[in-house]
């Protein structure tokens, strides 16, 4: 049976929901279930649902962050204020939530693009072809959006693959470095410090401000690699720069709710 969610005070300005303690694709999909809900509610405008101002997905629980000088929002003691509305909702919110996007994106996996393939196949008894092919070989679930804005955690990881980070962190990733840690996978958005190691990288931009919305990936999205050449790599990579790269053509069709 599942755990009864749980409201939680964020600060005076936000409420959490938490629905459990797992990284869990079951788990997520009540989280993905409530962000929908509250997002229809929101749409329709009626207190105490027109004093939200962001809602944000993680794992196992969903942030709903508010003005709290709108109304009620704030009064926890009041039947209708924001707390006891979205906590009454989280109880209703069973229903399997929308399903995300499916995506199958660029990766190119050659030597000097993906700096700590062959070390990491070398500590998995495995050689770097053999990493290359568990990795096209799977879907990763994002779970949700975080440590840098359009910076997705992804799990889905075979066992196979599943290290734990650096001991010494980098003080430069590259941007679109595709990354593993533990049951993780990532993308880096842009260059920034990280402790992952770089196995890939995509010439997909996962952060562009021309696009509404910057990110490419979203909580409940799923992503399959297809595997490009480094020539192939540096041609989408050039044509991301000058704004010109129709990474709709990548979105497939919509993902299967999480069981």
């Amino acid at each position: 049976m599942s755990p009864a969610p749980r409201l939680l005070p964020l600060g005076d300005a936000a409420w959490t929901v938490e629905f459990g303690a797992a990284i869990d694709p079951a788990l997520h999909a009540r989280v993905l279930a409530l962000e929908a809900a509250v997002r229809a509610a929101q749409a329709g405008g009626a207190p105490p649902w027109d004093a939200v101002q962001d809602v944000v997905p993680t794992f196992r629980s969903l942030t709903v962050h508010y003005d709290p000088l709108a109304g009620d929002a704030g009064d926890a003691g009041d039947g209708l204020a924001l707390g006891q509305a979205l906590l009454l909702l989280a109880q209703q919110a069973d229903a399997a939530p929308p399903r995300g996007r499916r995506w199958t994106l660029p990766a190119c996996f050659d030597a000097a693009l993906a700096p700590d393939l062959a070390a990491l196949a070398a500590r998995q008894g495995l050689t770097p072809a053999a990493v290359v092919e568990r990795l096209l070989g799977v879907e990763l679930r994002v779970y949700q959006i975080g440590f840098m804005p359009g910076f997705p955690y992804m799990g889905g990881v075979p066992p196979a693959l599943q290290v734990p980070r650096l001991p010494t962190p980098r003080k430069a990733v590259p941007a679109g470095s595709i990354a593993l840690a533990g049951a993780m996978a990532a993308v880096y958005p842009w260059e920034s410090p990280g402790g992952w190691h770089l196995v890939g990288r995509t010439p997909a931009p996962l952060w562009d401000l021309r696009r509404d919305p910057p990110a490419l990936l979203a909580s409940g999205d799923v992503v399959r690699w297809r595997a490009i050449d480094a020539a192939e790599y540096e041609r989408l990579r050039q044509a991301a720069q000058r704004g010109v790269l129709d990474v709709a053509a990548w979105c497939d069709a919509p993902a299967e709710a999480a069981a």
